[in-house]
């Protein structure tokens, strides 16, 4: 008991503690339920988090549940990369996948069930009529003139649905409750309608398909569901949800529970406005590393860790906020600069030619982290010409820059001081090239006369040196809300720069995915568009958040 105690708490905990408590409920049974429309974005993450977090906090049981109740817009490869998705953030789901269509026929017998009661009828009204006849928040609704139909000829009417002997939107079934009511859907909402689409799980059985609503809070019974998780928009809905299950002959009375849904800055999470920025090729595809979805969030090089840990920091409340990105970005900073491997990569290079260098290359040790010894050591070439970065030299400069400064000293991460002599510049007055000499003396130790040499620059050899394609990929919108604009309009033209530069050979086979820190420029990760002729490395994130100091 101590351990439950121990955990952080919130209103749905206390719910959960309370029930166990009262014995209303023996154990906790969860259930993550998307629909296969998509891929899931972070928002989702929220809610895998939750549901399979109190599952294994509670020793339940959380199911995976495919909301599948629109085939036109469902796609199998939508359920395999949910599937991976949850899969990748460390969560297990009880038994085998489940779908909302393993249940068509128990549902299509709870139709019946509400027809038989009249309460539901089969309705030939337009749909212009039919919202003509919806009324608004000021206004109640108008009767359908199908309203006061029998049962029988409603139980008639749809059979024949299910047949097939009727068009597509010639008529759909709904559900006889309250067209007066505040609550606009308790106002006599469709819970069937004529489809003639291929199902992926059903295949063409059925021509007639149950609408989420519906579906949704019988399927959580099917599954005895004891505590049903969703976002605040389905508020209102939690009426309907409770209305179908007191009215249908099933055992069990799951009930639902509304948390508020994530919402992040830059960020659009309307699956709608993914699909768009897909569709209109802002975006590569669904992974893009840009997205903010979980398949691009996994390539960009964020950890499973880090995500859990973004969505534990956030919490669980019923107040609408709006996320900092530097919220996101911190819990991948902190797991990275903990546990990610250090090596040297240079992505603007200049060539540095060590004049009082003899010999081919020298191979000298590096750690492999500054603070973890059991994270080993590596090799690095060292070698008579290498590169740098071009910022990291200036011909002239003040005191406060602690890089290479012709006539002056810096160290080589991990290797020697040198000292800059003299330069050459191309006829655009760019410096091409950069002489200097080292102190063979100071491998690991400060100068022996005392002389200070504040200053350190990362670099890597030239001649053993591996060509890479380096994305710095930053925030895709450049407005702190880009849901209130046209996505176009929002667009950040710099939210992916495309570079050439070196790495050093440690990491040449590096596995896809696999995050390190390139020491003084940021978190990155091998693509898997990467070759064997071109290692391509995403950067995850900036060592600092740049964008917080744009904004001071």
């Amino acid at each position: 008991m101590a351990e439950v105690e121990s955990r952080p708490t919130n209103f749905i905990r206390q719910i959960i503690d309370k029930d166990l408590e009262t014995g209303l409920h023996s154990s906790v049974h969860t259930r993550f339920p998307p629909e296969p429309n998509g891929y899931l974005h972070i928002g989702h993450a929220k809610s895998i988090c939750l549901n399979f977090g109190i599952a294994q906090d509670y020793q339940g049981t959380c199911n995976l549940r495919f909301d599948d109740t629109n085939p036109e817009k469902e796609d199998i490869d939508y359920v395999n990369a949910i599937k991976e998705d949850v899969s990748w953030l460390g969560y297990q789901w009880d038994g085998e996948v489940r779908y909302s269509s393993n249940y068509f026929d128990q549902l299509f017998g709870y139709a019946k069930e509400l027809i038989n009661k009249g309460l539901a009828y089969v309705d030939f009204s337009t749909q212009e009529a039919m919202r003509e006849m919806r009324g608004s928040l000021t206004e109640p609704g108008q009767l359908s003139p199908y309203r006061d139909s029998s049962p029988e000829e409603n139980l008639a009417l749809f059979e024949k649905m299910a047949a097939g002997d009727f068009k597509e939107g010639e008529c759909c079934l709904r559900a006889k409750i309250d067209m007066a009511s505040p609550f606009m859907c308790m106002r006599d909402p469709v819970i069937y309608r004529v489809r003639f689409a291929h199902h992926h799980q059903t295949g063409d059985k059925w021509c007639i398909y149950p609408m989420y609503d519906f579906t949704h809070c019988i399927s959580d019974a099917i599954e005895n569901i004891s505590h049903s998780l969703c976002t605040l928009e389905f508020q209102d809905n939690r009426r309907l949800y409770d209305w179908v299950i007191d009215n249908i002959s099933v055992e069990a009375t799951p009930k639902q529970y509304e948390f508020s849904r994530l919402n992040l800055e830059y960020t659009v999470l309307s699956k709608r406005k993914l699909i768009q920025l897909v569709e209109e090729k802002h975006v590569s595809g669904w992974d893009d590393p840009r997205m903010p979805t979980i398949a691009g969030i996994r390539r960009r090089g964020y950890t499973p860790t880090s995500v859990r840990e973004f969505c534990s920091r956030i919490g669980v409340t019923k107040q609408d906020n709006v996320v900092e990105m530097g919220v996101l970005e911190s819990c991948i900073r902190d797991d990275l600069n903990e546990n990610a491997p250090r090596a040297m990569a240079v992505l603007e290079p200049v060539k540095l030619i060590i004049e009082n260098f003899e010999g081919d290359v020298e191979w000298l040790d590096a750690p492999n982290h500054p603070s973890k010894e059991e994270m080993g050591t590596r090799k690095i070439p060292f070698s008579k010409e290498v590169w740098i970065e071009k910022d990291d030299f200036r011909e002239e400069a003040n005191k406060k820059y602690k890089r290479l400064v012709l006539g002056k000293e810096v160290r080589l991460r991990n290797a020697y001081v040198i000292k800059a002599e003299r330069i050459e510049k191309d006829e655009n007055g760019e410096v091409t090239t950069i002489y200097c000499t080292y102190d063979p003396d100071t491998l690991g130790k400060a100068p022996a006369d005392g002389r200070k040499v504040k200053g350190v620059i990362h670099w890597v050899a030239a001649k053993q040196a591996v060509p890479a394609e380096f994305r710095l990929y930053d925030r895709l919108f450049n407005v702190e809300n880009p849901n209130k604009v046209e996505l176009a309009e929002a667009l950040n033209p710099n939210s992916l720069t495309v570079i050439q530069g070196f790495v050093e050979p440690s990491i040449k086979d590096v596995e896809i995915g696999v995050g390190m820190q390139f020491e003084r420029t940021g978190y990155f990760c091998r693509d898997k568009d990467s070759s064997e002729a071109l290692p391509v490395y995403n950067r995850t994130v900036a060592l600092r958040d740049t964008w917080a100091k744009m904004g001071e």
